[in-house]
């Protein structure tokens, strides 16, 4: 008694659906973390970071500094993640990795800056000193605010949206090439009609075509 088995082949169009579902979620993910991301490190850097007091006239005077007074690199740096998202869809190939390499060093760039303000006194050591008249005064009961570490959490979006780009861009669908390097329009090929077949008569007249060819 012969037994015959069956294999199972899968389908094309099975198999090309698993790399397009990533690229579409991947996509999505990208984008909604990398705006994100790019909105959360400036929001956090117009947000308080550190207080402290400088003794003034013999009495304390309350000294506070924003992210922006700590340091710039952070919104900087979201300003330019936010063009290199944007710019990855107008570039193909190489120069997406590119771009995409440019996007996940800006986030990278923002939770590291982030951290090391978030422990850094010298803004309100410069305020102290103009405030005291003396240069070699410094800010006192100082403390830090939890604003740094939602920077680092931008930060963190927007490299998470360029290591994304980096691995699955190649799926990512690019601005339209309706025309070529030069600008010229691409020269768009007439459908072929034949003559015995009504539908493509049709379909030509519908297209605005002679279906002669004349």
């Amino acid at each position: 008694m012969i037994v015959g088995y069956v294999t199972a082949v899968p389908h094309p169009r099975s198999e090309a659906a698993g790399p397009a579902r990533a690229g579409r979620l991947s996509l999505a993910v990208a984008l909604l973390g990398g705006a994100l991301g790019a909105a959360v490190a400036l929001l956090a850097t117009r947000q308080q970071w550190a207080e402290g007091t400088a003794t003034v006239a013999g009495g304390a005077f309350p000294l506070t500094a924003k992210g922006s007074d700590v340091t710039g690199v952070p919104a900087a740096l979201a300003i330019v993640g936010l063009a290199a998202l944007v710019a990855v869809f107008a570039v193909r190939k190489a120069g997406r990795l590119l771009v995409a390499g440019v996007l996940a060093l800006s986030g990278a760039g923002i939770a590291a800056a982030a951290l090391v303000g978030a422990s850094d006194s010298s803004a309100l050591d410069e305020q102290a000193a103009k405030a005291s008249g003396d240069t070699s005064a410094t800010v006192a009961s100082l403390s830090h605010t939890a604003w740094p570490y939602v920077a680092v959490v931008g930060g963190a979006l927007i490299l998470l949206a360029g290591l994304l780009a980096l691995r699955y861009g190649r799926l990512w669908p690019a601005m339209s090439g309706r025309y070529e390097r030069d600008g010229a329009p691409r020269v768009r090929r007439k459908a072929v009609v034949d003559p015995d077949r009504p539908e493509d008569i049709w379909k030509a007249l519908d297209r605005g075509e002679d279906p002669t060819g004349a």
